[in-house]
């Protein structure tokens, strides 16, 4: 009898750390495809003036032509020639707006066989000339640069445990923002990044952000997101903010919103390791902003009048999230 269950305790281990090695490999498998896409990405984004090809890509990471053709539309959900041809046609119409380089040399520049490639393309994506463009620039849906590989990613290469690194306790400070407008889409049944992106077009909203950042304000910049009230639900916005003054064109499915100048407690964590600690930074930094009391920096809330905001760059400035705050109203002598 002790004899089967001995066996029996074997066979469940043994089932156990097979299962185990299993998922592990198809996590290490995972990451490593996804790694090898980024790269590519990244590798295109350095080369995008010389007409990358499919063969140099291969190259760069050590799989097949083929292979990485294959790999590249199902991780990235286009083929590598749509999408070599968004990112051209994008760095083409940011030195147009951004420039006074001549169209036919951006063009050329950019892999355009002339500048009449050009206006084609342009034309077909945006509704208008590269001119017309360069006069006027407007709200356009411009090709986002892509991003495959993100934290959960990270999670079970090598180990299933997340990164060991001794990161530091997060932090507050006291900063003010001036008066600004924001431009944006808000959603009260969104309550976080996760949950608004699950109900709008990530691609599109960030590709017509991207198209604004000329004129964005150099504080609540562009990407720029965060958390509101209304009817006291905490709901979440993305957008960029622009000067107070600012009166040019909304873009459709967007709206504009003032907001005053005002104080703001910032909960930050510096720069860190996004693969491997975002998750844990996170936690740490809003676990602080959300349970903090104000009235010890002799403050309280104003999010009535303003709103939450979120900046996340993580091997830059890290991450913070930023609470509207005034002034405590002074003690009435008696």
């Amino acid at each position: 009898m002790i004899i089967y269950i001995i066996l029996a305790t074997y066979i469940k281990k043994y089932k156990y750390l097979s299962c185990y090695h299993n998922v592990r490999k198809e996590v290490n498998n995972l990451y490593e495809w996804n790694e090898a896409i980024q790269k590519m990405i990244d590798w295109i984004e350095d080369n995008i003036t010389d007409n990358p090809s499919l063969l140099d890509m291969s190259k760069q990471i050590g799989y097949s032509p083929y292979y990485c053709s294959t790999q590249f539309h199902e991780i990235v959900g286009m083929t590598i020639k749509s999408y070599v041809a968004g990112r051209r046609l994008t760095s083409a119409t940011l030195a147009i707006r951004d420039t006074r380089e001549r169209i036919l040399d951006i063009a050329i520049k950019y892999g355009y066989s002339s500048q009449e490639a050009l206006t084609r393309a342009f034309m077909s994506a945006y509704g208008c000339t590269p001119s017309a463009y360069r006069r006027n620039p407007r709200p356009i849906a411009l090709s986002n640069r892509q991003v495959v590989l993100f934290p959960h990613h990270y999670i079970g290469k090598g180990d299933f445990t997340m990164n060991k690194t001794v990161l530091t306790e997060a932090n507050v400070r006291v900063e003010y923002i001036p008066a600004h407008k924001y431009i944006g889409i808000w959603d009260v049944n969104a309550s976080d990044y996760d949950a608004f992106w699950k109900r709008h077009d990530c691609d599109k909203t960030c590709g017509v952000i991207d198209s604004m950042s000329h004129i964005a304000d150099p504080v609540v910049t562009c990407h720029t997101a965060g958390w509101f009230y209304e009817n006291e639900k905490r709901g979440y916005f993305y957008g960029f903010g622009v000067p107070s003054d600012y009166s040019g064109e909304i873009p459709e499915g967007f709206e504009v919103r003032d907001f005053p100048g005002g104080h703001y407690l910032v909960f930050f964590h510096p720069p860190f390791d996004y693969l491997k600690d975002c998750g844990e930074v996170m936690n740490r930094v809003e676990k602080m902003a959300w349970n903090y009391d104000p009235s010890s920096k002799g403050y309280e809330w104003n999010e009535q009048e303003c709103q939450c905001y979120q900046r996340h760059y993580p091997e830059v400035i890290g991450y913070e999230v930023l609470r509207p705050v005034k002034k405590l109203p002074r003690p009435v002598s008696i």
